[in-house]
């Protein structure tokens, strides 16, 4: 379990829940993942707004690709990121070394500069039972990774300029 600090907050504000901060959740979520190819569809939603959420944990200079992916998926949903990451493997193949692609994320908004002050939804608020995170199914499961996605992405655009 990861250190709780003095206030028992997480440095994305939240506080800890059962299984401690949101780094025990992410964690066990990648864990989880590993045996559950249905929950893995849900990897890169996870990654991207776990990273938003907390940025210190992130490299600085993905960031805004990360937060565009983020705005792709909570506006157009699952099916739409899955697109997008398998249009950018097939243009980073070795034969056709085009590079990624920035054109489908050009209408969402870039990364402010300043960080929000919280989120109303975090990783340390998922329900764990029996030992799984998909107990009561994975559209339910998938459904709770959109509400905190939705929640990083409002709290990332009220401080925009």
């Amino acid at each position: 379990m990861a250190n709780i600090s003095m206030t028992g907050r997480c440095d994305c504000g939240a506080t800890a829940g059962p299984l401690g901060m949101c780094v025990d959740y992410y964690h066990g979520i990648l864990a989880e993942e590993q045996s559950d190819p249905q929950m893995y569809r849900w990897h890169a939603p996870v990654v991207v707004t776990y990273l938003l959420q907390h940025p210190s944990r992130a490299h600085e200079k993905y960031l805004d690709d990360q937060f565009r992916q983020l705005q792709l998926y909570v506006d157009q949903g699952l099916d739409a990121l899955l697109r997008l990451a398998a249009h950018q493997v097939a243009r980073n193949n070795h034969r056709a070394r085009l590079g990624y692609d920035m054109a489908p994320l050009a209408a969402y908004a870039p990364l402010p500069k300043d960080e929000p002050p919280g989120f109303c939804a975090s990783f340390s608020g998922l329900p764990f039972r029996d030992g799984s995170f998909v107990f009561d199914g994975h559209l339910v499961y998938g459904d709770r990774i959109k509400a905190i996605a939705e929640a990083t992405v409002e709290s990332w655009r009220s401080v925009q300029s």
